[in-house]
């Protein structure tokens, strides 16, 4: 790998969108928060700031950066 530490800091932002397809009792539930999983929305935030802390090893060939904020 290469060595990145003398490199200068930089800013770089990263966005993702999906379209999720599902039954309209389902996303009742999701929004009510009566789905027998729990808060669905939390389970996915956690999910994607969990992801993003470890893209250095998820992805091939990408460095460890420091994050400074992830989601909204």
């Amino acid at each position: 790998m290469v060595d990145v530490s003398a490199k200068a800091e930089t800013v770089r932002e990263a966005r993702a969108e999906a379209f999720v397809t599902m039954l309209p009792e389902t996303l009742s539930m999701i929004i009510d928060g009566s789905h027998h999983k729990g808060d669905v929305f939390a389970t996915a935030r956690i999910a994607g700031i969990q992801a993003a802390k470890r893209t250095w090893e998820l992805i091939p060939l990408c460095h460890p950066l420091m994050l400074r904020q992830s989601g909204k």
